[in-house]
């Protein structure tokens, strides 16, 4: 099993090289991105069982170089998971991609420059989950920060330059702070093997520790988009591409949560900053979806409801109990899942109305049933309606929460209600304004909604086909969003297993049994 884990990695990095060098056939490098992200599929479902069912992590020492001084990758339940998860998603997107390439002949992603830059993108999102130190993270994070600039700008539009530079200067904050904390914990404690912090961190002072705490965690909100420092996001993604704007929220805002969630279990476990992370999650939900709730435009709703429900997450993660964790973990994968379907949905409503503002989009219900079904579908889970993975996740979350019972806990359920609530309007209003309204059904309406006023993304295009594929990729989305709520006993059994495994100290010298094995 051992031998699988840096394929992981190696696999995309060799695939967006072949795709580079075949850069004038079109054909091989959809092959070859789509067969790459298949095995990485495949192997990392293996891995996820072999993980599970042993009840053992995988560690590797890249190089033979002994632990800890060699770079470790590492596999638990949670990083396997998170693959598998995350291999689906860039998958479906890759499919989605594919058939907007042929029907637009390239112009809106050109397939010469985005084939080798996904897979590049897909390469850092793994190698940031099964990095066993946090230099290796951070290599990580910059493979898919570098991929992301060349396709946040795809089609060189003015709109997409200038959200691409900004996108560009925050990421660029976010690694300077990680670059810098890590030098000052390679300092004070002589490594940046994980495990082997998580040993000596107690060895510091108090103040120090918190320094180093804080400091992390500013870089990882940044890229998890956790408020105040959300700002960047909503004028960032809806100028993308629609498959880019959809892996974007699917994965990118995740991976900056799984680096929070590493850092609080395992190198920080006994320096407590709790209480912070459950006012900030607070005000993550509240200020988000708020947003959302003045938005006129279908992608920036979808941003700003993507920084309300990074605020469940990181509540999750204050909560700092085994339940909690696991619910995290489980809401996790619903929102990368959810989240991601319904941006593909919307990049079908663009395509079919021509437009994405619910001011000017109308009649879709009788125009495209289709669409109407793949949208509805993912918004009403996100609002957290039940049988589906939303109201469970948000559920467990609030159990886990009113088990510890403070006062604080207790705000921050009834801030996650009204926070779903305000999720479901948002989403609901958008169905019956592009959905349901018909062509000649405007002045009433259109006065109810004038406060929402003008949106500066809602700029109309040209009304363009739609390739069965596209509809394909964005349906099988939803089937997987369905799979949630029908496996949801088995999958959140094996949450529940990380919850309690992440809490639970892992000893240098298991870690380098594993190597050796």
């Amino acid at each position: 099993m051992n031998a699988l884990v840096p394929l992981l990695v190696t696999l995309p990095l060799v695939g967006a090289a072949v795709a580079l060098i075949a850069g004038r056939h079109r054909r091989t490098q959809v092959v070859v991105s789509i067969v790459t992200l298949s095995l990485v599929l495949v192997i990392a479902a293996v891995l996820l069982y072999a993980v599970d069912v042993g009840d053992q992590p995988i560690a590797v020492s890249v190089g033979g170089w002994p632990i800890p001084f060699g770079i470790v990758l590492y596999v638990d339940r949670l990083a396997a998971l998170l693959v598998v998860v995350s291999s689906i998603v860039l998958l479906a997107v890759l499919l989605f991609s594919v058939g907007q390439g042929a029907a637009d002949g390239d112009d809106d992603t050109p397939v010469s420059i985005f084939h080798p830059s996904y897979l590049i993108l897909s390469a850092g999102i793994f190698n940031a989950f099964i990095a066993g130190d946090l230099f290796n993270l951070y290599v990580g994070f910059e493979i898919l920060l570098v991929a992301s600039y060349v396709l946040i700008t795809l089609g060189s539009t003015e709109s997409r330059i200038r959200a691409g530079v900004v996108y560009i200067v925050v990421s660029l904050v976010s690694s300077i702070l990680f670059l810098a904390a890590i030098a000052m914990i390679y300092g004070a404690l002589g490594t940046v093997n994980m495990v082997q912090l998580s040993e000596r961190m107690a060895q510091l002072p108090q103040e120090t520790q918190l320094v180093l705490h804080i400091m992390l965690l500013l870089a990882f909100s940044i890229k998890a988009a956790v408020f105040p420092l959300s700002f960047w996001l909503p004028d960032s993604y809806p100028t993308a591409p629609a498959p880019v704007t959809a892996v974007f929220a699917g994965l990118l805002t995740k991976v900056g949560v799984y680096a929070m969630i590493r850092t609080e279990t395992e190198i920080f476990r006994d320096n407590d900053v709790n209480t912070l992370l459950l006012i900030v999650a607070l005000a993550t939900m509240i200020v988000g979806v708020l947003g959302a709730v003045a938005q006129a435009e279908l992608k920036r709703i979808l941003s700003f409801t993507l920084v309300s429900h990074i605020g469940y997450m990181v509540f999750g993660l204050a909560v700092a109990t085994p339940a909690a964790i696991g619910a995290t973990i489980y809401y996790m994968v619903h929102h990368i899942v959810v989240q991601t379907t319904l941006f593909l949905a919307v990049g079908l409503i663009e395509r079919r109305a021509g437009s994405t503002s619910i001011l000017r989009v109308k009649g879709l219900m009788r125009a495209a049933p289709v669409i109407a079904v793949l949208y509805f579908i993912p918004a009403i889970n996100l609002g957290g309606l039940p049988p589906f993975s939303g109201f469970i996740g948000k559920f467990a979350l609030f159990d886990a929460a009113a088990s510890v019972g403070t006062p604080l806990m207790m705000v921050l359920i009834v801030a996650g209600i009204v926070t779903s609530l305000l999720t479901l309007y948002a989403l609901m209003r958008a169905w019956n304004l592009a959905f349901w309204r018909e062509e000649d059904d405007s002045a009433e309406t259109e006065a109810r909604i004038s406060y929402l006023g003008a949106s500066p993304s809602g700029v109309d295009t040209e009304r363009r086909v739609i390739p069965r594929i596209m509809t394909t990729a964005t349906a099988g989305m939803v089937v997987v969003t369905i799979a949630l709520t029908v496996f949801a006993g088995p999958l959140y059994a094996v949450c529940e297993r990380i919850g309690a495994a992440l809490l639970e100290p892992v000893s240098l010298v298991q870690l380098e049994q594993e190597a050796g094995k």
